[in-house]
């Protein structure tokens, strides 16, 4: 089973209008319309067998239309595994993420930039405490973002303050540690008890300097994602298969890793 940890979709009524946004916003062209329906049409063209879909609440208000809809493409897609999402400012946080795993819902999706917040600020732990008591895992764009300046406020050390922190913490960090700060993330995070996610990265980098990355880091908590619609999953698929990589790791990265976390 090839399971893509990293995507992206929206209700059908926000799709038409999120997706030129964030097209213009990050000078860049979406390869799915933006829509679950979509998203599954693209699964099919790859090979793809189940996707993560990473919500991500830009206002505290948010919790509430975000689970609704998840709870709607739960039900009608199981091919898709819905995230929730928390804004760090909702004074109902540490309420919602028992909500998020009562309802059976495997983790959240944070974004340092969209939410407005730094990975390592003190006053997230107590929701981090509370994603880890509960179980959840908690996906984490990491690095820099291309519609943003390139503040450090996802880099590779704060994520190692994390976890270092908070070993229990179920902590992903997309885009392999750090978008566009790789370095740091061969620094601070590979060879970590971290799970690290491929998306956007491997276009990005020479196929070799990928391949000792994920080579490094254990083989139990490497994730194979694409962050679709942004990247087209079968060619981000095919780059996955061209690393040369060990059978044994390329089946845990492509699938078998991801099917315990969401287990």
């Amino acid at each position: 089973m090839i399971i893509d940890f990293h995507t992206h979709a929206f209700e059908d009524s926000l799709a038409a209008k999120a997706i030129p946004f964030l097209e213009n916003e990050g000078n860049i062209k979406a390869f799915t319309d933006g829509r679950a329906s979509g998203l599954l049409a693209s699964m099919v063209r790859a090979g793809i067998d189940r996707a993560v879909v990473c919500p991500i609440a830009t206002k505290p208000s948010h919790f509430d239309g975000i689970r609704r809809w998840a709870r709607e493409v739960r039900a009608a897609q199981p091919r898709l595994e819905m995230l929730l999402s928390i804004h760090p400012n909702d004074p109902d946080a540490l309420a919602h993420a028992d909500e998020t795993a009562a309802e059976g819902f495997k983790g959240i999706k944070l974004h340092p930039y969209y939410q407005r917040f730094t990975i390592d600020d003190e006053r997230m732990f107590p929701l981090y405490e509370r994603l880890a008591a509960r179980g959840l895992f908690a996906v984490f764009h990491t690095g820099f973002d291309m519609a943003y300046p390139f503040d450090r406020v996802a880099d590779p050390i704060r994520v190692r303050h994390v976890i270092d922190t908070l070993p229990t913490l179920k902590f992903v960090a997309t885009h392999l540690g750090g978008w566009r700060d790789w370095e740091e993330s061969r620094k601070h995070l590979i060879g970590q008890p971290v799970f690290i996610e491929t998306s956007y990265c491997l276009h990005e980098m020479p196929a070799a300097e990928a391949r000792a990355m994920i080579l490094a880091h254990p083989a139990d908590r490497i994730l194979f994602g694409t962050d679709s619609p942004w990247s087209d999953q079968a060619a981000e698929l095919a780059r996955w298969r061209a690393l040369g990589l060990p059978e044994d790791l390329l089946a845990a990265g492509l699938g078998g890793n991801a099917a315990r976390l969401l287990a």
